[in-house]
């Protein structure tokens, strides 16, 4: 017998060999009708697999991440399956689960496919998923896997194979579609209730632009029609709220060619909201003890050396820029961290000083793969929030919190109500990912946990995910749409100081390590505004907003009034513009709508008279008229009340 240990903590005995399934229907019949796969010891499997010795185990459904990943993995097989069937001589590539849905890379091998394929295919899927295939698990030795894919002359299977181990190679069989694969998968195709495959692009095998090219088809399936429905819904109001669409209407950002892929372009409405944005937390900064600080958009090869940069990120940065010296080499800047270490390091630093906290809105460079770029969420050159804290280690925990107040006073202040802390630490097994002392990692870890628990978070734990130098605290963000977003992060750092030797003179009057911690509230400019502009569908907070008022003059014969009001409202810093256009009221105040302004101060001979506005907000309609001396205090202090947040 073995010792099954359940998540509420309880333990029920079984035969060795029980299986998942097994125990789900031990517990109840409805549980195991809904079971998808298992996580046992902390390792997603099959619901199929027998387990051999005492271990913990969590029946995952639909409703756990987990569960949901096996089920589009599985879809991914179903569909290949379908590939299959229609064209024979397909070769498959990949095919992986991913944050909605899954994909399969594949090459059609010179036969005819275009996108109106795709209802033929969603067609022979559902025809599959119908006879209910189980997918089945076999453990495969590497010569004989090898063989049968020289047999189907798949070369990418093939060279997959090539980096896998004897003893760990397994096949995963449903109907006549067998495919190399780790897995998991759900017991059989039967649960896959509803299919849609949603676009068709280019992928290069092993996203390397030295290799062929592969037909990606991207699809997302569900375990009821209904749920199916609900997601096209969620589709097309995420098309609505694109802000590469949003961000084009709206004249706040552009992209060139010859500029650069990745490389964005703020336009001047867009250049305005940044600068919002940043003087926004500049402000929160000095109030809480930061020093602004200036650094290049270029260092020498050696400073990411010393940091560790260049040996974990090199391959992923622009190639080095060599001078008419010898041996001279600069990186374009792909991380703050190492400059601000230097500028600790300028002079001596006694513990009196501590903590020292350098704050600079920095930008920085990384080579992204050309398929991966997507807007303002993942360019080549972005501009980070960056500030890094120099203390004590007796400072480390209450330097931590007040950063995860500073992210919380800039979420609510901008509309995000809904929000985890996922505490991000080491890989459990692998620990060849991470630089520095064992008890120091340990020491990091444990007051990332102490400080969310003592600011009362709602967090999650998830191993792997540190960074490379420390653990760290990300702030997972859900938008109006529930899509989540990695946001704010803060990061524990013993090791760069080791790295770069940094020194405070201690109460003792010797030398002393003193601890980093790297934060960033928007995490980048430029991701921050692309989350923002979707969450907020364009209507950007009154503070924030580029134009925030627009005054309408009736006609011509109020213009001179107009442009009166229109200086008033910017010697008051409110920004706007008038619209002297020849047109009806009607048709200005639609156009102000669509710019998305908040306030249209309609101004006639009435108006004129009375010395007075005609007041319209967007999404409330007409709030009847005002003095402008009384729309100035009403505007102000409804920015007051927005950022009236206690940052202490």
């Amino acid at each position: 017998m073995i010792n099954i240990t359940l998540p509420d903590g309880s333990v029920r005995q079984y035969e060795q060999g029980v299986t998942s399934m097994q125990i789900a229907l031990s517990i109840s019949e409805g549980l195991a009708r809904n079971v998808l796969a298992a996580k046992v010891n902390g390792e997603v499997w099959d619901a199929s697999r027998p387990i051999s010795q005492d271990a913990t185990v969590q029946l995952l459904t639909w409703n756990d991440t987990e569960g949901k990943k096996t089920f589009w993995h599985s879809s991914a097989h179903l569909m290949a399956e379908a590939l299959q069937a229609l064209y024979p001589n397909t070769k498959f590539g990949i095919g992986p689960a991913i944050d909605n849905g899954f994909y399969y890379d594949v090459d059609f091998n010179g036969q005819s496919f275009s996108s109106d394929d795709l209802v033929k295919i969603e067609e022979k899927m559902n025809e599959l998923a119908k006879q209910k295939s189980e997918y089945v698990r076999k453990e495969v030795a590497k010569k004989e896997a090898v063989a049968y894919f020289t047999e189907k002359n798949d070369p990418y299977k093939l060279e997959l194979i090539e980096g896998l181990e004897d003893g760990n190679i397994t096949f995963y069989t449903q109907g006549s579609f067998v495919d190399l694969c780790r897995g998991p998968h759900i017991p059989n195709t039967g649960f896959i209730k509803a299919i849609k495959l949603l676009n068709v692009a280019g992928a290069y095998w092993r996203g390397d632009e030295k290799n062929k090219q592969l037909t990606r088809i991207y699809g997302i399936t569900f375990p009821k029609a209904k749920e199916l429905e609900e997601y096209l819904h969620f589709l097309e109001e995420a098309k609505k709220r694109d802000h590469r669409r949003l961000g084009k209407e709206l004249e706040l950002f552009t992209f060139s060619e010859k500029v650069g892929m990745g490389l964005p372009l703020w336009l001047p409405k867009g250049a305005v909201l940044r600068e919002r944005l940043e003087n926004f937390l500049k402000k929160a900064q000095v109030r809480a003890g930061y020093q602004q600080v200036v650094t290049p958009h270029i260092g020498g090869k050696q400073l990411y050396v010393t940091s560790g940069h260049y040996e974990k990120y090199g391959k992923d940065s622009f190639q080095p820029i060599r001078t008419p010296d010898v041996d001279e080499e600069f990186l374009l800047k792909p991380m703050n961290c190492p400059h601000h270490c230097e500028i600790y390091k300028s002079k001596p630093r006694s513990y009196r000083d501590l903590p020292i906290r350098f704050a600079e809105f920095g930008t920085v460079y990384r080579y992204e793969q050309s398929g991966e770029l997507h807007g303002l969420t993942r360019v080549r050159g972005f501009t980070q929030d960056d500030a890094h804290i120099f203390c004590r280690p007796d400072q480390v925990k209450e330097e931590f919190k007040k950063v995860i107040d500073l992210v919380l006073y800039v979420f609510n202040a901008l509309g995000f109500e809904d929000y985890t802390a996922q505490i991000s630490l080491r890989d459990q097994i692998d620990r060849s990912k991470y630089i520095g002392d064992e008890a120091l990692w340990e020491r990091a870890e444990q007051e990332i946990s102490e400080a969310a628990a003592e600011k009362n978070l709602k967090t999650v734990v998830e191993y792997g995910e540190a960074a490379f130098y420390g653990p760290k605290l990300d702030f997972m963000v859900k938008d109006a749409l529930g899509r989540k977003w990695q946001l704010g992060t803060i990061q524990v750092d013993y090791q760069l100081p080791n790295r770069f030797e940094l020194e405070y003179t201690g109460a003792d009057n010797q030398k002393h390590r003193p601890v980093m911690i790297h934060r960033a509230p928007f995490g980048s400019m430029e991701r921050f505004t692309a989350v923002l502009l979707e969450h907020c569908a364009g209507n950007f907070p009154l503070w924030l907003a580029p134009e925030q008022i627009a005054v309408l003059p009736i006609s011509e014969k109020y213009h001179d009034y107009a442009k009166e009001v229109f200086l008033s409202l910017q010697e008051k810093d409110i920004r706007g513009f008038m619209d002297e256009r020849d047109e009806k009221i009607g048709r200005k105040i639609r156009d102000a709508e669509v710019k998305k302004v908040p306030y249209m101060l309609i101004v006639g001979e009435k108006e004129q008279a009375e010395g007075a506005i005609s007041i319209r907000k967007k999404g409330e309609g007409d709030l009847g008229t005002m003095k402008l001396d009384d729309f100035i205090i009403h505007f102000q202090t409804e920015i007051d009340k927005m950022l009236a947040i206690n940052t202490n």
